[in-house]
C-alpha cells in the first residue's frame, strides 16, 4: 500500500494508465473540422461522406497493421463483403440501414475469423500473398454468382430507407454525411479504447516482437484473430455504408485497388497512430478529387510521386513529420 493514497501499485498505474489515455482537447480537433466542413464546404457532403466511410476503412486496416502488425493486401475482401451484404437484402425488401449495417459487421466479421484462423498461422511474404490470393478468389465468386450480386454490371436497385424513419438520403449527401460521420464517431471511440487497453497493448507488443511475446506466455495466435476478426467488421461496415450511401455495388469493392488505395492513404497519414486515417485519408481524396480535375488521364501518376516523397521525407508519414517538427518543443509522441 502507498502511504499517500492507501492504494496498491498496481491500483495505482492502472489509474495513471486510465488518467493518462483520458480523451484530451486535440482530439476533439477531426470532429470541429467534421462540423465545420459541413457548413463550409455545403456542396462537397457526398465527397465528404465518401472520406468518412475511407477514414473508417484505413482505421480498420491500421488495428491489424499498425497496432498488430498483420501486413494484407486483401482487406477490401471485408470491405466488398460488407457492401454486398447490405446491398443484398436491400434488393430484396430489407430497406432500414442500421439492421443492414449490423449484418453486414457479422458476415465480415465471420469470414475475418475464419480466413484469420487459416491464414494467421504463416508469417510474412507467405501471408502478404495468401490475403492477395484470397481477396482475389471472393472477387471472382461475387463475379460469377450474377444472380445474386449483379456480375460485372453490379448490383442494382438498392433502396435505402430513410435513417431512424425519419431522416431521406437527399441527392446532395446532408443526410450520407452526418450518418457516416456519426458512425465514423462511434467506431473511433471504440477502436480508441480497444487500442489503449490491455489487448491493444498486447497487440503492439506482437508487432515489436512476437518472439517475447511468446515467452511470456500471451496467446499470440487468438489475439492476432481477435484484431483480425474486429478489423474485418469494421472494414465490413464501412463496405455497408458505402453500399448505402451510393446504393450500388460494382465488383471494385472487392479489387485489389481498393486495397492498394487504403493502404497508401494509411502510409500517407502514418500507421500505428490511431489518427493517421484521419489525415491520410482526406489528403489522398481531396489530391485524387483536384487532380482528377486538373489530369484526368494522368492523375494517379501525381498521387503516387507524392507517396514517394512522403515516404522519403516523412517517416511515419505526416504524422510523424509533425511529430519531428514539435520534437524541440517537447510536444512530440508518447510511447
Amino acid at each position: 500500500m502507498t502511504a499517500a493514497t492507501g492504494a496498491s501499485p498496481a491500483a495505482a498505474a492502472a489509474t495513471a494508465l486510465v488518467r493518462r489515455h483520458r480523451l484530451k482537447p486535440i482530439e476533439l480537433l477531426p470532429w470541429v473540422a467534421v462540423i465545420a466542413g459541413f457548413y463550409a464546404f455545403p456542396g462537397y457532403h457526398a465527397l465528404g461522406s465518401q472520406i468518412f466511410i475511407m477514414v473508417l476503412f484505413a482505421m480498420a486496416l491500421d488495428l491489424i497493421l499498425g497496432f498488430a502488425g498483420i501486413v494484407t493486401l486483401g482487406q477490401a475482401a471485408f470491405f466488398g463483403v460488407g457492401a454486398y451484404a447490405a446491398g443484398i437484402i436491400a434488393v430484396h425488401g430489407w430497406t432500414e440501414p442500421l439492421s443492414g449495417l449490423v449484418l453486414a459487421a457479422a458476415v465480415a466479421g465471420v469470414l475475418g475469423a475464419v480466413i484469420g484462423f487459416i491464414l494467421l498461422r504463416t508469417e510474412g511474404l507467405t501471408l502478404l500473398m495468401l490475403t492477395l490470393v484470397v481477396s482475389v478468389m471472393i472477387s471472382e465468386a461475387a463475379n460469377k454468382a450474377g444472380k445474386l450480386t449483379g456480375g460485372a454490371d453490379g448490383l442494382q436497385g438498392v433502396t435505402i430507407a430513410p435513417v431512424l424513419g425519419l431522416f431521406r438520403f437527399d441527392i446532395f449527401g446532408r443526410t450520407a454525411y452526418i450518418y457516416t460521420a456519426i458512425l465514423l464517431a462511434i467506431a473511433w471511440l471504440a477502436v480508441r479504447a480497444i487500442i489503449h487497453s490491455p489487448f491493444g497493448r498486447s497487440l503492439t507488443g506482437i508487432r515489436e516482437n512476437v518472439a517475447r511475446m511468446h515467452a511470456i506466455g500471451s496467446p499470440v495466435l487468438r489475439r492476432r484473430m481477435t484484431a483480425y476478426t474486429i478489423a474485418a467488421a469494421l472494414s465490413g461496415v464501412a463496405g455497408a455504408l458505402s453500399a448505402q450511401t451510393t446504393q450500388f455495388v460494382g465488383l471494385e469493392v472487392l479489387s485489389f485497388e481498393r486495397s492498394g488505395a487504403v493502404l497508401i492513404m494509411l502510409i500517407l497519414g502514418g500507421p500505428g497512430r490511431l489518427y493517421g486515417a484521419f489525415v491520410g485519408v482526406p489528403l489522398y481524396m481531396i489530391a485524387q478529387d483536384q487532380l482528377a480535375a486538373l489530369d484526368p488521364a494522368y492523375w494517379f501518376f501525381w498521387i503516387g510521386l507524392l507517396l514517394i516523397v512522403v515516404v522519403m521525407v516523412a517517416r511515419g508519414g505526416v504524422l510523424g513529420l509533425i511529430d519531428r517538427a514539435v520534437a524541440p518543443l517537447g510536444w512530440g509522441r508518447r510511447p
